[in-house]
C-alpha cells in the first residue's frame, strides 16, 4: 500500500492507496463525514483484495492529505436556513472528485461502495455517472431527507461539541463519539479507534473540513429524485442499532433506487466492528459478483 496523489480536475488532488493485484476487479471505497482513507481497515481492505479486487480507497476533498479548500464553513443555523458560501461545494462536486479519480487511475468502470456520507457520494456518483458504476453499496447512509435517517437526540448534542485543538483532544473525543455511535452488538477495539484518530490528526489537523462536508451534505437537500436515476444493481447494508443514521435512513434508500436490496445487519451500529466483517465482506462480495460483465 503506497499512498500517492491524483489529479481528479477542477483544481482538487485526491490522495490515494490501491491495495491488491492490478488487473482485478476494481472495488472504489470512499469514506464517511471527516474520515480518511485509512477508515477503511488495513485488514478489510486487504479481506476484499484476497476476494480478487483491486481496492482503491482515497480521502474525499476536505479531509487527509487532499485538496482543503480555505473558505470558512457556514454554522449550523446558516445550514439549516439554507445560506451557504458562493464557494460552497455539494455531493454532486464530491461525486465528481471520485470520477475524475477513475480518470486518473485509467478506470473506465468500478464497483463502488461508500460508507455515510460515502454512502451518499457513491450514490451520486452511480446517479449521475452510470456508465461507470459497475455496483453500488450503499452502507450506513441515507437519502437527505429530513424526516428520515436522523442522527438521535443524544448523537446530535455530542456533534455540537468544540472540535479538538490537539491530537490527545482528537483521540479522546473520538473514543468518547464511537463508544456512542458505534455497534453496541459488538466488542468496542477502543485501541483501534485511538490509533485511527491518531493517525487522522497526523495526517491532517486542519479545521473546516468537516463543516465544510457537512455543508455539502445540507446543500444538496433531499436526494430521492436523483437516486431514482440510478440504474446500477444496487445493495444498501444497515446496522440496526445506528444512532447516527437511523435505520429509516437505509430502508429510505432502498426504496428510492429501484430494484436496491436492503441487508440488515444485527448489532451493527455507525461503524464497522471487526466482528460484522465476515457479514459485510460477503455482502459486498456476492453484490459485485452479480455483475454479470467484469468491470474494466
Amino acid at each position: 500500500m503506497t499512498e500517492q496523489i491524483a489529479d481528479a480536475g477542477r483544481g482538487i488532488s485526491l490522495a490515494y492507496e490501491r491495495i491488491g493485484d492490478t488487473g482485478a476487479e476494481p472495488l472504489v471505497l470512499v469514506a464517511g463525514l471527516g474520515q480518511q482513507l485509512h477508515s477503511w481497515p488495513d485488514a478489510f481492505c486487504a479481506k476484499l483484495a484476497e476476494r480478487g479486487y483491486e481496492v482503491i480507497r482515497f480521502d474525499n476533498r476536505d479531509a487527509g492529505r487532499s485538496t482543503h479548500p480555505r473558505f470558512r464553513p457556514p454554522s449550523l443555523l446558516g445550514m439549516l436556513a439554507g445560506r451557504f458560501p458562493a464557494q460552497q461545494y455539494d455531493l454532486t462536486d464530491m461525486a465528481a472528485d471520485t470520477i475524475g479519480l477513475f480518470d486518473a487511475l485509467d478506470l473506465e468502470t468500478a464497483h463502488i461502495a461508500g460508507v455515510s456520507m460515502g454512502g451518499m457520494i457513491s450514490q451520486t456518483t452511480a446517479a449521475l455517472y452510470p456508465h461507470r458504476i459497475r455496483t453500488l453499496t450503499s452502507i450506513m447512509s441515507t437519502t437527505g431527507s429530513r424526516v428520515l435517517g436522523r442522527p438521535a437526540l443524544s448523537t446530535l448534542r455530542m456533534m455540537g461539541a468544540k472540535p479538538p485543538k490537539s491530537r490527545e483532544e482528537a483521540v479522546e473525543s473520538a473514543v468518547r463519539m464511537f463508544r456512542h455511535i458505534g455497534s453496541h452488538g459488538f466488542p468496542f477495539d477502543e485501541a483501534f479507534v485511538r490509533e485511527l484518530a491518531g493517525t487522522g490528526w497526523d495526517r491532517d489537523p486542519t479545521s473546516g473540513g468537516v463543516g465544510r462536508q457537512l455543508a455539502a451534505i445540507m446543500k444538496s437537500g433531499n436526494r430521492t429524485p436523483l437516486l431514482r436515476r440510478i440504474t446500477a444493481p444496487t445493495l444498501v447494508i444497515h446496522g440496526d442499532r445506528d444512532r447516527m443514521v437511523h435505520p429509516t435512513g437505509g430502508a429510505a434508500t432502498a426504496r428510492a433506487i429501484r430494484g436496491a436490496r436492503l441487508e440488515t445487519v444485527r448489532g451493527m451500529g455507525h461503524d464497522l466492528p471487526e466482528g460484522a466483517w465476515p457479514t459485510v465482506l460477503d455482502l459486498i462480495d456476492q453484490h459485485a459478483r452479480s455483475s454479470d460483465v467484469p468491470a474494466s
